[in-house]
């Protein structure tokens, strides 16, 4: 059999500089200017960061409320810095131009790769195969006909997926880099194979094989009758040729006797016979061996299930199974047994009881290394509680930040369902704040710093965690102090996780607290991250006041703490909303603006309140111009918000 296949005869397929070799634009919107700076800036990130950390793989964004930019780009593991720089800077500079006005562009270049969307461009599996950018070589006029025999069309294309699948592996599993080269000898007649493949290096060996498997297997049927070929995806890319287009030695190298040709037919079986007397032996001490492992396994399996059955160790339900599982997959908790927790807390004796939550009581304990944790057990007729317990841990395991309270670990036993923190000595901000004696223990300094703080932890929840998450309970109670007064948000069972393009939610069954929620949720179950800025704003008044907002009673014609102070701001008395015990100390500046910041959160309608970054923009500046409030929420009302 006759076949033809195509041989290049040193030719350079890739344009020039400034030229992509593929490009995608998708998404329009109006012209913007906001967004053109944000993707100049973006650029000067993405080269100044190729030029810095001599990695290839620059990353990152440029985001205001309006217009977040998301970068990555990728240059291949043998580009000199200096170009991929250049390289990135060349896509930028084409970016407005081939694409005008789109928000979400990919473009494929000599020397680099670039993505920028709108989209946090985060790895995510499922979307692997899309905004492929692929470059197929067929089109140079240099090409020479050879006539190849003893080998089939599917032989050649078979052993191409060979070699792109050898140099995935290395990419994955060899190299520090997750870049490798490749290189195939067939066989005399036949052209060399080069390859290449390369992950972004924040993904993990094995979506770096599952990104590379999945874009391999998209440009299945495609190899026949071309000279090369690259496909790039946003966290993955790789290549092949019949000519060398990297530098140096390939980290793989594979001959035509290490692979097998698909199409090549298996040896013909030897003739049926009557079977040998050795024959007979051996089949016959396969059976009695493999007869004895299955009566072993079989015992052993019912062993198991016995010694369950008598420790009544064992799921209730299918949730909670999936439940057990998720965390013990999980490496950044650990999976209690109730016997320690019991232990540790003396059997949950109240001596060791340090409150009363929504869904349980919380206990002090002490592991046997001298670990002193904070143990939360979910109440076993709080049937309604455990969809909460479950968020919960599924939530906080993927939040880490120095103003958020630290999950250790979970306990799923039976009918027990139990939460374990980090232990704060200082107990929870309620606890010093609405306490004659205890308040004064705060003085405006630890105010102000614990109210900066708060801001912070909110303002990674929002925005710069892996997920957009609403609180929807702050309050003075979830809010714990560690040794230092370093506060630290809790409590995320009635917490809700948004994609990064959600901005609000709606729900038929309010849950919170009522006196910290925002009046569209209170009223149609509306929430939002101005939701949350409004009960941060109530939790700042109460801070600087010292009393509660839902048990104010001072002043008749103001039935609660907003009221009372949006009244004395209005006739320029401020000062008297401030708690006796920290006046004199106080900061005059500081101490007004943050009554000024907390009334601009606690404002009537949603879009009227800062978003969490002007926040904490606001309160980390002495100079920066803040607007004049308008009333409060629940202003003139005759009684108490439901």
């Amino acid at each position: 059999m006759f076949i033809v296949l195509l041989l290049i005869l040193g030719f350079e397929p890739f344009a020039a500089a400034g030229d992509p070799l593929e490009q995608i634009c998708n998404t329009s919107i109006p012209y913007n200017s906001t967004y053109q700076a944000n993707l100049e800036l973006l650029s000067t990130v993405l080269s100044r960061n190729a030029s810095s950390t001599g990695t290839n793989q620059p990353k990152g964004f440029v985001r205001t409320d309006q217009d977040p930019i998301y970068g990555v780009a990728q240059c291949p593991g043998d580009t000199i810095a200096s170009a991929c720089s250049s390289c990135i800077t060349t896509a930028f500079h084409d970016a407005w131009r081939l694409c005008g006005s789109q928000m979400d562009m990919h473009f494929l270049y000599g020397d680099c790769i670039v993505h920028v969307s709108t989209e946090d461009l985060v790895y995510n599996s499922s979307f692997v195969l899309h905004r492929l950018l692929i470059f197929r070589d067929t089109t140079d006029p240099s090409i020479q006909f050879i006539e190849i025999t003893n080998f089939t069309d599917a032989s050649i294309d078979g052993n191409i997926k060979v070699l792109l699948q050898e140099t995935a592996k290395q990419a994955a599993y060899n190299s520090t880099m997750m870049y490798a080269t490749g290189r195939l000898d067939l066989s005399e007649g036949l052209p060399l194979l080069y390859s290449m493949a390369q992950c972004n290096l924040d993904l993990r060996p094995n979506d770096c094989w599952d990104c590379l498997d999945n874009i391999r297997s998209a440009a299945r049927g495609s190899f026949h009758e071309q000279h090369g070929e690259w496909i790039a995806g946003v966290w993955c890319n790789f290549r092949y040729s019949t000519y060398q287009f990297y530098n140096d030695q390939p980290t793989k190298k594979t001959g035509w006797s290490d692979v097998v040709d698909p199409t090549t037919n298996m040896p013909a079986p030897g003739p049926v016979g009557v079977p040998r007397q050795k024959d007979k032996r051996h089949i016959i001490k396969v059976w009695i061996i493999t007869t004895a492992m299955l009566l072993l396994a079989s015992f052993l399996c019912f062993f198991v299930w016995f010694k369950l059955f008598k420790r009544n160790i064992k799921v209730s339900s299918q949730e909670d199974e999936e439940l057990v599982w998720g965390i013990g997959r999980s490496s950044e908790l650990k999976l209690f047994n109730f016997s320690q927790l019991s232990d540790a807390t003396s059997n949950f004796s109240d001596e060791n009881k340090l409150g009363q939550g929504g869904f349980g009581p919380v206990y002090k304990g002490q592991l046997p290394e001298g670990l002193e944790i904070a143990i939360k057990r979910l109440a076993s007729q709080s049937g309604q509680g455990f969809t909460e317990f479950k968020n919960e841990v599924q939530l906080i395991a993927k939040l880490q930040h120095t103003n958020l309270v630290r999950l250790l670990g979970c306990c799923s036993q039976g009918e027990e369902k139990i939460l374990i923190y980090e232990y704060l000595a200082n107990k929870s901000l309620d606890f010093f704040i609405f306490d004659e004696t205890k308040k004064a223990l705060l003085e405006w300094n630890k105010r102000k710093a614990i109210i900066e703080g708060i801001a912070q932890g909110l303002l990674y929840l929002h925005k710069h965690s892996r997920l957009r998450v609403i609180h929807r309970d702050l309050k003075a109670s979830n809010i714990l102090l560690d040794i230092e007064m370093n506060p630290k948000i809790s409590d995320f069972g009635l917490a809700k996780i948004f994609s990064s393009n959600d901005t609000e939610g709606n729900t038929k069954r309010i849950a919170g607290t009522y006196g910290y929620m925002a009046p569209e949720y209170a009223s149609e179950g509306l929430f939002s991250i101005k939701s949350d800025v409004f009960s941060f704003g109530v939790l700042i008044l109460e801070i600087i006041n010292g009393k509660r907002n839902s048990c104010f009673h001072q002043n008749g014609d103001f039935f609660n703490l907003l009221g009372y102070a949006w009244k004395l701001w209005k006739e320029e008395r401020w000062l008297e909303f401030v708690d006796e015990s920290i006046v004199s100390e106080s900061d005059m500046l500081e101490t007004m603006r943050c009554i000024n910041i907390a009334l601009l959160c606690v404002q009537e309608n949603a879009v009227d309140r800062p978003s969490t970054t002007s926040v904490v923009a606001m309160l980390s500046s002495e100079t920066m111009a803040l607007p004049e409030p308008k009333h409060p929420a629940y202003f003139g009302y005759g009684g108490r918000a439901t």
